[in-house]
């Protein structure tokens, strides 16, 4: 009997749950449908729809459609406030302006070079520049962007071993200026090469030793023995006067002035490019006019000069840098040089020799074409003996003779 009841009674049961989903179902379809078309929520740049986290749903969450700068997003929270705080926050970052777009060391340093360097260089400067730019500078930052570039990054490339403090000078002047438009431009904020903890070493450069004095009378004496015009032209000036290679080789005829005896020093041929030759007038300090010796004067005498703006060594085209390279070859084998032929040491030679010779430092910084003694003391005078002037005034006062 008791069996019977029951089960009597979970049939009904069952009965019931299965009339009332039947009976309900489109209730809860119509709320569905009624929530998902609710009143819209309004934002300041946005709109949102609720949405009641039904059936497949944790009851936890809340869901609401948003239109935010013309895009549909759904935002789920657990809370009212949840969900605005989500909402204000996607709102905010796409008002947030775009960050500013960087720039390509590389692309950047070109554009300098271009439209602020080379238009207002000597084309000689814009050579050694592109130069310092292609070997030195471009390696280390060309594929970083200028707003990255640390004080650290700076003083590693400074640091690079070997480097000569001269090459690393010339490497500072190109990159101290890129920077320095890089803050014109609001792209930098200091200019790392500024920087108190910036240092700047490198080793010394190889000091040019003179030539001996037996070894300069052995040129001198043998320069009747080679037989190319440009060969004697070159070894009787460079011998004998104190010019540097680029105005040896930027003589014109019309500079020999045999009545005053001098050379009129007004242009100079420089080699950035190695075998392409230019010619340039020189620096106001460095135009002079040189004494001419009687001996350069003899040996120019014996060639056949060209036309006056033809140049004393290379005709009509000035010498490249290779054939300065071969004509000093040619000439050490001619006279049996022992040595090698090296046209730096000339200059330093012929100015040690005159301030050994005269003790007049004005007059030697003179003949330099130097702005200041300091410089020609410092780079070109090496004194071949010890003046014993000061030793004899001190002798005179304390020595004692016995």
């Amino acid at each position: 009997m008791e069996q019977t009841i029951t089960t009597s009674v979970n049939d009904l049961a069952q009965a019931f749950s299965i009339a009332f989903r039947q009976e309900f179902q489109p209730l809860k379809q119509e709320l569905q449908i009624l929530a998902a078309n609710s009143t819209s929520q309004h934002l300041d740049n946005g709109t949102g729809t609720s949405r009641i986290a039904c059936e497949g749903d944790s009851m936890a969450n809340i869901k609401r459609k948003y239109t935010i700068n013309g895009e549909s997003v759904w935002i789920q929270g657990k809370s009212e406030q949840d969900i605005l705080e989500k909402a204000c926050a996607l709102m905010g970052a796409q008002t947030r302006p775009a960050p500013a777009a960087k720039h390509n060391f590389r692309a950047y340093a070109l554009d300098w070079f271009k439209n602020f360097s080379l238009p207002n260089v000597e084309q000689v400067t814009a050579i050694t520049y592109k130069r310092e730019l292609d070997l030195h500078i471009f390696p280390a930052f060309g594929k970083m962007n200028i707003e990255d570039i640390t004080l650290s990054d700076v003083q590693a490339l400074f640091n690079r071993k070997g480097a000569k403090k001269e090459s690393l000078m010339k490497t500072r002047t190109v990159l101290n200026q890129i920077f320095r438009k890089a803050i014109d431009d609001d792209l930098m904020r200091k200019n790392p090469l500024q920087a108190f903890s910036f240092r700047l070493t490198g080793e010394a450069s190889d000091t040019t030793q003179p030539y001996s004095v037996e070894e300069m009378r052995l040129m001198v004496e043998r320069i009747g023995r080679l037989t190319n015009p440009n060969d004697i032209a070159y070894l009787a000036v460079a011998t004998m006067q104190p010019l540097r290679l680029e105005e040896t080789l930027g003589l014109q005829w019309q500079d020999v002035d045999c009545q005053a005896m001098a050379l009129h020093i007004r242009r100079a041929v420089t080699h950035p490019d190695r075998n392409a030759p230019i010619v340039k007038e020189t620096k106001t300090q460095e135009k002079r006019d040189v004494a001419l010796t009687k001996t350069t004067l003899h040996y120019l005498g014996s060639i056949l000069q060209g036309a006056p703006t033809d140049f004393v060594v290379g005709g009509k085209v000035p010498f490249s840098y290779t054939q300065v390279r071969r004509m000093c070859q040619r000439i050490a084998r001619q006279i049996d040089f022992p040595g090698k032929i090296t046209p730096q040491r000339f200059r330093t030679t012929v100015l040690t020799d005159i301030y050994d010779q005269t003790r007049d430092i004005k007059l030697t910084q003179a003949a330099a074409g130097h702005k200041t003694a300091d410089m020609t003391l410092k780079h070109y005078v090496k004194c071949r003996q010890i003046n014993q002037a000061s030793a004899s005034a001190i002798d005179a006062i304390y020595g004692n003779e016995n």
